[in-house]
Order: structure tokens, then sequence, then C-alpha cells
């Protein structure tokens, strides 16, 4: 049974473009690369957080799971990919991450805070297209992409607690805030090159 995303849609500024479905279903070699790259940033991105909150032991053992789980999706993607004969090649990432990174304040805890909340927009927005798309592809990757769903939402709402925990509730929803209209922007507008969070590629 698939994992109510209500609380997924809501924190999200927008849904997927069908435009972007339509991508995704055409240009399903690079969605299978990108989507291996996103797993591998995403486990570097949680070991890396380690390094900047060291002191907290709660925290430090949740990022080592998601890390673990990360790198457990990035090993499923190669797989699909190996059986596919899909080569792993180096592809350009989308200005999403580096856009919204970019919006990240000096200080130690509010960069942290930062990027925890951009951690739970790409959680989210990860879960939203793995939903949007399944139903569009092949069995196997349907069933592959609704297998993630779970452990997508999850890893959003770890990472919004996390950024709870060190920051009060009025500035951490101005920060989301923030965050928001710029993601629905990347989301929205048109991009050069289809990638797993790129905005919709126009003919």
């Amino acid at each position: 049974m698939s994992p109510d995303l209500t609380e997924i849609l809501t924190f999200l500024p927008c849904c997927t473009p069908k435009t972007w479905v339509k991508n995704a279903v055409e240009n399903q070699e690079l969605l299978l690369i990108d989507h291996a790259n996103c797993e591998k940033k995403a486990a570097m991105n949680a070991i890396q957080l380690t390094f900047r909150h060291n002191s907290d032991f709660g925290f430090l053992n949740k990022m080592s799971r998601l890390a673990r789980e990360e790198m457990r999706h990035f090993e499923q993607v190669i797989a699909i990919m190996e059986k596919r004969n899909i080569k792993y090649r180096h592809l350009s990432a989308s200005r999403y991450a580096s856009n919204l990174h970019s919006m990240i304040r000096d200080g130690h805890i509010e960069r942290l805070v930062d990027l925890l909340i951009i951690g739970a927009f790409i959680e989210a927005r990860s879960c939203e297209r793995f939903a949007r798309i399944a139903p569009e592809l092949d069995s196997e990757l349907c069933n592959f992409y609704l297998s993630l769903l779970k452990s997508e939402a999850r890893h959003y709402q770890d990472y919004l607690r996390l950024a709870r925990r060190l920051t009060c509730e009025s500035m951490l929803n101005e920060r989301i805030t923030i965050f928001r209209h710029l993601e629905q922007e990347m989301i929205e507008t048109p991009d050069n090159a289809f990638r797993f969070h790129s905005g919709p590629v126009l003919a």
C-alpha cells in the first residue's frame, strides 16, 4: 500500500508539470542515470552533515542511517541499469540543488538549518516525482519507484524534525517559505536538459 502523500503535497509549492512526466517517459535512460546520481549525492550529503553537527548523537545516528539507505537505493538503481544494459556515464547536474544552495545563510546553525530544509525539499520532491511517474512506466520500474515512496517520505520528515530542533518555529517557517518560492521556480520554469529534478524541457 502506498503511503499517504498529503503532507508532502502540502509542503511542496506545486506539483510536477505534465511536461516533465512526458520528458521522463521519453528519456528513461537519463532518468535512471540521474536517479543513481541523486541517490549517491543524497548519501554524500548525509555524511557531510555528520561533520557539521557532530555533538548530537541522535543527529549523527539519523544521518548515518539515512546515508546507508540512500546507498542501498543507489545499488538498486544501478542493478536495474545493468540489467537493461544502460551505461553509467557522466551527466551534468541540474540547476535545482545549486540554486537552492545559493540561498544558504552564513553562520554555523543558520547554515545547518538551511541545509536540512533543502534536504527536506529534495526528498519531498523526489517522493512526489516517484509517485507521478510510476504509473507511466513498465511494471519493474513502477514497482521499484512505488517501493521508494515510504523511505523518501520518512527522509523528508527526518530532515524537518532535525531542523525544528535547531531553530524556533517562526524562523523555520520563514526559511521554508523562502525556499518554497525558489523551488517552485525551479520546478515550473523550462530547463535546457532533462534531469530527475529539472524543470520541464520544452520541445
